[in-house]
């Protein structure tokens, strides 16, 4: 066996990264051209999967009003109305949000904001 350089006690690895704030989390972001790996916002599943649900509530009329199952669901009615509005998204945004693949901007508080009901433009809004 040969001896060579003596193996130091501590390694120093530089990566390229930075720290963002993005839906009130911070989250690492690489470097451009590097491929970010997917992966799904819960929040913004769990925002849906509850707008969904909720509107299958009313629309077999278990509920009469949105104010009755908020009060039922112990939320306010302002607030339920801005996350059923999720339900007009495009199929396409929805899809993106399951698969992980929305722009890393697109928070479950951007989505709460009024957007355009055509799925063309919501596509040009929300990207």
């Amino acid at each position: 066996m040969i001896r060579g350089a003596p193996v130091p006690d501590t390694v120093t690895l530089h990566v390229p990264f930075r720290v963002v704030k993005r839906g009130g989390r911070k989250e690492m972001q690489l470097p451009e051209g590097v491929k970010q790996p997917r992966r799904t916002d819960n929040t913004l599943v769990k925002a849906l999967a509850r707008a969904f649900r909720w509107k299958r509530m009313l629309e077999s009329a278990e509920f009469t009003t949105i104010a009755e199952l908020a009060e039922r669901e112990g939320i306010a009615p302002s607030y339920m109305t801005r996350v059923l509005r999720l339900t007009l998204l495009a199929p396409d945004v929805v899809e993106a949000i399951l698969d992980g693949a929305q722009v890393p901007e697109l928070a479950l508080s951007r989505l709460l904001e009024p957007f355009p009901v055509d799925w063309q433009k919501q596509s040009e809004h929300l990207s």
